[in-house]
């Protein structure tokens, strides 16, 4: 609730370590928390089928967020837009640069068990739109946890290839690194974490700034 009376646009759960343990997602931790905010909640971490979906739905998630699942079964992301609707796909994408291409990486929420996917992510976008994706986060790996901003770069790059609206994540270190990807990376929305979570930077004091670097913030 901390974040909705701060003015957050968004609250994104994601249980990273789900799906590389092969486990549910934290059901109850969704529900309650559900109950106590009432801006859009996305959820993510091992979900696996329809079911899966319905159950996180019920619970009070009004979007939810498939990244190593629908790497191992891009069909996923169709059932599920067919079902649900695209406007509730997420697809998160870990990306990283390796040598002079962009990968995609799966099951990252632990460093034992996180391994390349061994596709472009440039061709792993494109594909995802296909199927029926109705946002995408990309997460770039060499910039998360830095706070040496965003990786305008590899956002840029698809940025120009993504027709659904595309989430920054990973990097964030100030308010001038929130101005800098909207800016040059033209990105629908930038997702960050760390920085709230120890007090680095509040949302209000961040929104304003934006707002007086004329970029349309919801106040």
């Amino acid at each position: 609730s901390r974040y909705e009376k701060e003015g957050a646009d968004e609250l994104v759960f994601l249980d990273i370590c789900a799906s590389h343990e092969n486990r549910d997602i934290m059901l109850d931790v969704v529900r309650r928390t559900a109950e106590q905010v009432f801006m859009p909640l996305t959820v993510g971490g091992g979900i696996r089928d329809l079911d899966d979906i319905r159950t996180l739905l019920k619970a009070g998630a009004d979007k939810v967020s498939i990244n190593s699942p629908a790497i191992e079964r891009p069909e996923l992301i169709r059932e599920l837009a067919d079902e649900f609707g695209s406007q509730c796909v997420v697809v998160g994408i870990d990306s990283c640069l390796m040598g002079e291409e962009y990968y995609i990486w799966k099951y990252t929420g632990s460093e034992a068990t996180a391994q390349s996917a061994g596709l472009k992510t440039v061709d792993w976008v494109k594909k995802v739109q296909d199927l029926g994706a109705g946002e995408i986060v990309l997460n770039c790996m060499g910039s998360d946890g830095s706070k040496a901003g965003y990786d305008m770069d590899q956002l840029s790059l698809i940025r120009d290839i993504c027709k659904v609206p595309l989430i920054a994540s990973g990097g964030a270190g100030c308010k001038e690194d929130f101005k800098n990807v909207f800016e040059q990376a033209k990105v629908d929305a930038a997702l960050a974490a760390g920085i709230f979570h120890r007090g680095e930077l509040s949302i209000p004091d961040l929104k304003e700034y934006l707002r007086q670097e004329d970029i349309e913030v919801r106040l």
